[in-house]
């Protein structure tokens, strides 16, 4: 019996399994999929070691916002490994002086104020203008997620993203059939940004998810497993 591939589905930033729930599904019925618990590093690098610590000898991973960065470390540690790479709504750039600040604000609201009031600041820009007021099962479902994350995680994550690495030396050395998927309105990593990471791997294919924001797996779910099991298939 043939054993089957394993795809490794990595969420963002104050997420978890949820993000993935459309894809799962989708590709559960021909894959095997591992979503990791990155609550307990404060490093990328951290979070990619757990990874490879816990899968196969050999997978596909997709990595969503932070994730996508986390895929990126998987890489950088392990390319043997790695049989094919996604990268959604990302970057590879080392983080600026202007984006301190706003991570700061955002971790003084979680540990002032709380997780519900991060999430009424957070979330608005990281979907599609006006979706949150117009599709309360996605809000409920975001906010939700948000709150089963404590002060202390989201400290932890920001940690590990504002210490980050330039990825983008990485990007041409991967050969691996690589799909770079990106929300039409998302305004924290837009689809500007995806052009040149898409450019600089051999194969890349470029999509653009219409009608999502930054939340694309869940905002456009069929979407992005549409192409994710194209992705699989190639």
């Amino acid at each position: 019996m043939t054993s089957r591939e394993t795809v490794i589905l990595v969420p963002g930033l104050l997420c978890d399994d949820d993000v993935w729930t459309h894809q799962s599904a989708a590709l559960g019925a021909h894959y095997d999929v591992i979503v990791p618990d990155l609550t307990r590093h404060d490093s990328l690098g951290g979070m990619a070691a757990h990874i490879l610590d816990t899968a196969p000898a050999r997978f596909s991973i997709v990595g969503h916002s932070m994730g996508g960065r986390v895929a990126l470390e998987v890489f950088r540690l392990a390319p043997e490994r790695v049989a094919r790479l996604a990268l959604l709504d990302t970057g590879v750039h080392p983080a600026g002086a202007e984006e301190l600040p706003k991570r700061q604000a955002m971790l003084d609201i979680s540990a002032g104020q709380g997780m519900t009031a991060l999430a009424d600041a957070w979330l608005p820009p990281m979907v599609r203008p006006g979706l949150l007021d117009t599709d309360p099962a996605l809000r409920a479902t975001l906010y939700a997620m948000i709150e089963r994350m404590t002060p202390a995680i989201h400290r932890q994550q920001i940690t590990a993203l504002v210490n980050r690495l330039d990825a983008a030396p990485l990007l041409a050395q991967i050969h691996c059939p690589t799909l770079v998927g990106v929300g039409e309105f998302d305004l924290w990593s837009p689809p500007d940004q995806h052009v040149p990471i898409a450019d600089a791997i051999a194969g890349a294919r470029l999509v653009v998810f219409k009608g999502a924001g930054h939340m694309a797996p869940m905002e456009t779910p069929e979407a992005v497993s549409a192409a994710l099991r194209e992705w699989m298939a190639s």
